[in-house]
């Protein structure tokens, strides 16, 4: 009996997976069409993408991720 309720289980949790991964793949489309479309409008896309990436970080780990790139830059005469 644990066998069948084991399997039950199991394929329960695969479908449900299965479910998150096409909603993801729903949620990638749209953060795309609307990369698309600050595009269209004249933004920088890669620059949204930084600005969204550095949003996400801690205030203390942006900093650090900054500091370390001006010290790069500095090293290799960028500035």
């Amino acid at each position: 009996m644990s066998d069948v309720i084991a399997a039950d289980q199991l394929r329960l949790l695969i479908e449900q997976i299965e479910r998150l991964e096409e909603e993801k793949k729903g949620i990638a489309d749209d953060i795309k069409d609307v990369y698309g479309e600050a595009k269209s409008t004249g933004f920088d896309v890669k620059t949204i993408r930084t600005i969204v990436r550095l949003r996400k970080m801690e205030k203390h780990h942006r900093d650090e991720a900054e500091a370390m790139l001006e010290m790069y830059k500095a090293a290799l005469g960028l500035d």
